[in-house]
Order: structure tokens, then C-alpha cells, then sequence
């Protein structure tokens, strides 16, 4: 990898903007999930260990450019204190002179720096101002990598760069599955629509042997296949898409693996009367919510054989006995392949973790991504500015 870590750095002495994702769920004036707090704890923890003073950079909300008071960082403090076991210095406006003059040891949090308009709009002068107040600058939110705003990108290019450890994490396991994988490759991807994963789809066809489309996008390919798939979430009009889309998989040599058998119902409800059939002949009065046994079978088969599972959406309508089936039982043989050794598993995307969290695997995978659209991004082939300029950074 072109980018350095913390264990290449010089911080003794020395101030390191930090820029972290804080931007957790709150309710009533408190925080009700600290995962995403949890996170960043290693790289605090290892900036104050080689003597270096923490200034934590991050957005909360959408603000629009100018101050919410209630979406205020002010809010995420008494979280972020108890995690770390420590007091935590909030400052609205950081200046160079307070922050040398703290004492070492000191952990400082900047206000939401998406209070200023110039954050979005990456201005090179809020990206000085910000370059001005530290001497190294840390990248440990892999979640906002996607974005090229002043305290992901412009300050980047602008301090020596490293990324923190929930940012190495994230990148190391997105190269072992994607940059240079054991092979063979599976990806599992599911969800609704085909349309919101065209760009997805098309890169991995050109990175992974087997390709496993589930949920109500796999209706669409069936569908371009010429079959029937009833009242089933569809989107017909894509068939000429899917249809390209399995002729270059043919091309690249990756196998689709699209439902043999379905499980069909006459409505979405739980505990729904329904029943199994096979893909080539559901009834013209019913939907198709999950993938079915005999499918599991060669979803299982295409694991057994891999090396590296890649995985984004679910397989079908999980959020609804009994149609959680068919993506329970497969992260369940998922997981079980990683505890054994035989797969390296990631997984990433909010759909994908609850699912997995549904299926009481998560924990059991090799790596798990809760950046949402920056994994999605990465999954397609794009680059992002937050990593990109880490990697040009001296």
C-alpha cells in the first residue's frame, strides 16, 4: 500500500489532526450508539502514546454550511469522555497558540466543520486554516472518504498524512478482498433495486469468478431471462441492461448465480402463507420475496469453493419471517467457512449488517464496513479523495 500509519510517524511533541466519524445516532439529547466512538479509540489511544496531542476534526448532521446549534459536537462529549476514560477539550474556534499551550496528554474536539460552507466546497483557504493548526494530519474516517471537503482531502495534501487505525483496517481488508484476493473470488450482492448498483455490478464482473444476485434485483435478471416473476418488485425496463450485464460476465469468464427456486407469496406480511417454486415457473398472482433451498445449496457450493467472499445486500425480503431465510443461512455457512480458516469474508453496507447482525454472524466475519456509501464507492472502482490524497502525501 502507497499510504503511511501511525507506526510511520513521528508524533512525539507534535500536534496531529485528526479526522474521525463521530456522527452517531442521538436521541433526547444523549448518545443511544457509540460504535462508531469505539472505532476511533485505537488511533486516540496510539496518537497519546507516542506523545502526540490529538485534535479530532468532524462533522455531525447535515448543517448545510452554517452553525445548528443541535447539531452541535458539544453533544457527542459526554460519549466520547466516558470512552476514552478522560477529559476532552472542546473548542469552536482552534487556534494555534491554545492548542500548543495545552498540557500533554490533552484530547481536543473541534466543532462540526460543516458549520463552514468552505468544507463542502473543499476551499483551499479553510484547508490552510486547518493545515495551520497541526503538524501531521490523520485520516481515521473511512466513511467521509469519499467526500473531497476540506478536512478529508485539502488538509491532507497540505501536513505529512497517515491513516489512523480504523481507516488501515478498512483499507487493508478492501485490498485483500478486492485489490489483490485469494482466489476464487464470490461476491454476494442483494437488494432491491439493479438500478442503484449498476456501477457496482459492472466492476466486479471484471474482478470475481462467481457473481450471487439476490434479493428483488435478481427478479429484474430473471426477468430479462424471459421468465415470469408474477407481482414480483421488478424493473422491467432494465432488462436490456441486465441482459448486457450477464453477456460481458460470459465474456470476463464470471459465473452469475442467479434463484433456481423461490419463495413466492400472495403478500408481504409476516408469517405470510408461502410457498416454494421453482424460478422458471412462479405464479402470475404472487411475489417473489426469497431465494430458495435448492438456491442456498449452490450459494453454499460457490462459498465452499472460494477463498474470498465480498458481500453487499441481502438475498431477500430479510427484514420479515420467513423471508429472512435463504440470507440467515448463508451468512451462517459464511461464517462458519471464516471460523474454519477456509474464507475471508467482508462485508459492508447498512442492509448488509443488519442482516448479518440478524443472523447473529457479524462478529464471525473477517471484516465488517460500516461506511455506507464510501464501501459502496470503493466496491465500484472509484477512488475516493480522502484516501487518494493520503496516498500522494509525503
Amino acid at each position: 500500500m502507497s499510504w503511511k500509519t501511525l507506526d510511520d510517524m513521528d508524533l512525539a511533541g507534535k500536534i496531529v489532526l485528526t479526522r474521525v466519524d463521530i456522527n452517531v445516532p442521538v436521541k433526547d439529547g444523549q448518545v443511544t450508539d457509540d460504535t462508531r466512538i469505539q472505532r476511533i479509540l485505537p488511533t486516540i489511544r496510539d496518537i497519546l502514546a507516542k506523545g502526540g496531542t490529538p485534535v479530532l476534526l468532524a462533522h455531525f448532521g447535515r448543517p448545510k454550511g452554517k452553525p445548528v446549534p443541535e447539531m452541535s459536537l458539544r453533544i457527542t462529549l459526554p460519549a466520547l469522555e466516558a470512552a476514552l476514560g478522560q477529559d476532552v477539550t472542546f473548542v469552536e474556534r482552534p487556534d494555534r497558540a491554545s492548542l500548543d499551550a495545552l498540557p500533554a496528554g490533552s484530547v481536543v474536539l473541534v466543532e462540526n466543520t460543516r458549520f463552514s460552507p468552505m468544507e463542502e466546497a473543499n476551499d483551499p483557504q479553510m484547508a490552510q486554516v486547518l493545515a495551520s493548526l497541526g503538524d501531521v494530519y490523520c485520516n481515521d474516517a473511512f466513511s467521509a472518504a469519499h467526500r473531497a471537503h476540506a478536512s478529508t482531502e485539502g488538509v491532507a495534501r497540505l501536513l505529512p498524512s497517515c491513516a489512523g487505525r480504523s481507516m488501515e483496517a478498512e483499507l487493508t481488508a478492501l485490498e485483500a478482498a478486492l485489490g489483490t484476493p485469494a482466489r476464487p473470488v464470490v461476491a454476494v450482492v442483494g437488494g432491491a433495486k439493479v438500478s442503484t448498483k449498476l456501477d457496482l455490478l459492472s466492476n466486479l464482473i471484471e474482478k470475481v469468478d462467481t457473481l450471487v444476485i439476490g434479493g428483488g434485483m435478481a427478479n429484474t435478471f430473471l426477468a430479462a431471462d424471459g421468465l415470469d416473476v408474477g407481482k414480483s418488485l421488478c424493473e422491467h425496463d432494465l432488462a436490456p441492461t441486465a441482459r448486457e450485464i450477464m453477456a460481458k460476465a460470459r465474456e470476463t469468464g464470471c459465473e452469475i448465480l442467479l434463484p433456481s427456486d423461490v419463495v413466492v407469496a400472495h403478500e408481504f406480511a409476516e408469517g405470510a402463507e408461502h410457498t416454494t417454486v421453482a424460478a422458471t415457473a412462479v405464479p402470475h398472482d404472487t411475489m417473489i420475496l426469497d431465494a430458495g433451498s435448492d438456491t442456498v445449496a449452490r450459494i453454499g457450493t460457490a462459498f465452499e469453493a472460494a477463498r474470498t467472499l465480498i458481500w453487499n445486500g441481502p438475498l431477500g425480503a430479510f427484514e420479515i419471517a420467513p423471508f429472512d431465510r435463504a440470507t440467515v443461512a448463508a451468512a451462517k455457512l459464511a461464517a462458519e467457512l471464516t471460523d474454519k480458516g477456509q474464507l475471508i469474508s467482508v462485508a459492508g453496507g447498512g442492509d448488509t449488517v443488519s442482516a448479518l447482525n440478524k443472523a447473529h454472524v457479524a462478529e464471525r466475519f473477517t471484516y465488517i464496513s460500516t461506511a455506507g456509501g464510501a464501501f459502496l464507492e470503493w466496491m465500484e472502482g472509484k477512488t475516493l479523495p480522502g484516501v487518494a490524497a493520503l496516498e500522494q502525501s509525503d
